[in-house]
């Protein structure tokens, strides 16, 4: 089950990608391919994203938007399921997702008998410590085969948005909503946050962006502002002005318990990265031994494992006849 914060972070992507605005910069910020410029945002439509699979899991908390590409429609595929640990099989689930869009396209209409189907851009937004490993081509989890079989093996690539990998240059543009949400997601002291609010009040002024202002405060006051001070009760905020207010009051106390906080997490952090150094040091030397080499990836695979896996592959390596075989989840 996941938790109330975790489900509320969701909830709140969710409300903010529900906006053109935050599609628009996405894309313009953060997709750095040359037809995002041909792309006509004033056409931007959001499309219903309820999709339901064979095994009946709702896929509501996804969020799909089109636009105009031309004469045709570009459909965005957001997928909003932030978590710790690194899916191994996104590839495979983002391909289950684009082609039921596909399918719930042609059922409802939209796509005409003997029509081509519209091009979908997957993306998939990620905010864990762990570095991303796993494939974004669902052809490359697949057995690569010699001979003619290998052409029938799909592909299809899904976009990943590595909010925690982005560093502080990077996100510091003008007047992209985007990068001012990841920077949220960043900050490491409350004047940090207080930055991005003054933004945030300043670029959301009009009338028309009171839905999207207030997508932020909720943000804020029921997942960051929590997340950074637990323990302490953030009173219910309406607007991103209360969110100001509240933290020129609290700035001075709540620095405090960041400041011990992240000393103790930073302490927590290094005895954690310890243990998985050890454990990773340990793996490759005992693949080493078996196999008397290992490639360069094996190296760079194993060092970026947690240690949940890295238990899980030195119990394979008692069993496993290649090195390849190491890797296999055997649960």
């Amino acid at each position: 089950m996941r938790n109330s914060l975790l489900a509320d972070h969701d909830s709140g992507y969710k409300l903010l990608f529900s906006h053109a605005d935050m599609v628009k910069d996405l894309l313009q910020g953060f997709v750095h391919e040359e037809w995002v410029s041909q792309l006509d945002f004033a056409s931007l439509e959001k499309v219903n994203g309820s999709y339901v699979t064979d095994d009946l899991r709702d896929r509501a908390d996804d969020v799909i938007w089109r636009v105009r590409w031309g004469d045709e429609w570009l459909y965005i595929y957001l997928l909003l399921e932030f978590q710790s640990t690194v899916d191994w099989l996104m590839a495979v689930r983002m391909t289950t997702y684009v082609m039921l869009l596909y399918q719930d396209l042609a059922k409802s209409g939209r796509i005409k008998s003997g029509e081509q189907l519209p091009p979908v851009l997957p993306v998939a937004l990620y905010n864990g410590k762990p570095i991303w490993t796993a494939a974004q081509d669902v052809g490359d989890l697949i057995v690569s085969v010699p001979g003619g079989l290998d052409r029938y093996r799909p592909r299809m690539r899904y976009l990943l948005i590595d909010e925690m990998r982005y560093g502080d240059a990077e996100l510091d543009f003008s007047r992209n909503l985007v990068a001012t949400l990841f920077r949220l997601e960043k900050s490491r002291t409350p004047e940090d946050i207080r930055d991005s609010v003054r933004q945030l009040i300043e670029w959301l002024k009009a009338p028309e962006q009171l839905s999207l202002r207030r997508a932020f405060t909720v943000m804020l006051g029921r997942v960051l502002l929590p997340r950074r001070v637990p323990g302490q009760k953030v009173p219910e905020l309406n607007d991103l002005q209360e969110v100001d207010a509240m933290l020129a009051e609290t700035v001075q106390e709540w620095t405090k318990q960041w400041e011990a906080r992240g000393r103790f997490e930073g302490r927590q952090e290094g005895r954690q990265e310890g243990r998985q150094e050890e454990a990773a040091s340990m793996l490759l030397k005992q693949m080493r031994r078996k196999f008397c080499s290992t490639p360069d990836w094996v190296t760079e695979k194993v060092r970026s494992a947690d240690l949940e896996l890295l238990g899980a592959w030195s119990e394979n390596v008692l069993f496993a006849n290649s090195v390849d075989e190491v890797f296999i989840d055997r649960h």
